[in-house]
């Protein structure tokens, strides 16, 4: 199945943008906690209740400000309060992936940043067990080479430690330059579902700058696949707006069906 929305509500509030979401035909949101958490726990378990009733399926995106690597002890002790307070509330919605952007370099190797990163997630995923919290930690692969996050590393997390992860396409072709879609789901193949992001993205050499509307020639390759393969997937949009490029997606998704049918 393949299921799209946009991240963030398409109204003033989440509870009216699920809602609308219901009517355009849409069945997924990411609800997002990027500049700050400031929901409270009832309001939470309202937007599970209503999102449940209208078979749209929730994730939550944590703040922008974590960096699980920091030199700053301080930095790092609120990055994992940030992301548990994140996973409360998704567990509270209902919500199954808690999606984050775990870290950046800094002055640590790679394989130290790695070290790091796995030991703060594991350490995370005790106290969620400890709560009884529904959720699955869903490090995200990044679009600048100075953060932590590159595809390879992203799903050594999810072999290593249980985790979850959400693959975010346009981030991949910015640090890459290109993106071959049939090597990243190739890579994927072993896991049941994917959570993931999708935009246009302006990229240099050092990689993401800001997303951008997509165009049909960059999502048709791997809506044709998706379908080829029957892959279970999530796909959130991140384009400046969001739930117009969901439905963009979703229109070219129906018109290669038609054509498969034709």
């Amino acid at each position: 199945m393949i299921r799209l929305g946009p991240a963030g509500s398409p109204a003033r509030s989440t509870l009216e943008g699920i809602r609308m979401l219901k009517d355009m035909g849409l069945d997924a949101m990411e609800v997002e906690f990027t500049h700050g958490i400031r929901m409270k726990n009832e309001l939470a378990r309202e937007i599970g209740k209503e999102a449940e009733k209208l078979d749209i399926k929730l994730s939550v995106h944590a703040p922008y400000f974590i960096n699980l690597v920091s030199e700053s002890i301080e930095t790092r002790e609120n990055s994992i309060k940030r992301i548990l307070l994140s996973s409360e509330l998704a567990s509270e919605m209902k919500a199954k992936c808690v999606v984050f952007h775990p870290a950046y370099y800094g002055k640590h190797s790679k394989n130290e940043c790695y070290e790091i990163v796995k030991d703060a997630i594991m350490k995370m995923q005790e106290d969620i067990r400890r709560n009884n919290w529904n959720v699955r930690l869903c490090p995200e692969t990044t679009g600048k080479h100075s953060q932590f996050g590159d595809l390879d590393e992203t799903l050594r997390l999810a072999n290593e430690t249980g985790c979850g992860f959400c693959i975010d396409f346009a981030h991949i072709r910015a640090r890459n330059q290109c993106i071959d879609y049939e090597q990243v789901l190739e890579k994927l193949k072993v896991f049941k579902h994917i959570h993931s992001h999708f935009s246009g993205i302006e990229y240099t050499a050092k990689g993401e700058r800001y997303h951008k509307n997509i165009e049909e020639k960059e999502f048709l390759p791997l809506a044709e696949l998706l379908l080829k393969k029957n892959i279970d997937i999530t796909i959130i949009s991140e384009s400046p707006v969001t739930w117009q490029d969901s439905l963009r997606m979703k229109q070219i998704i129906e018109s290669l069906r038609v054509r498969e049918r034709a």
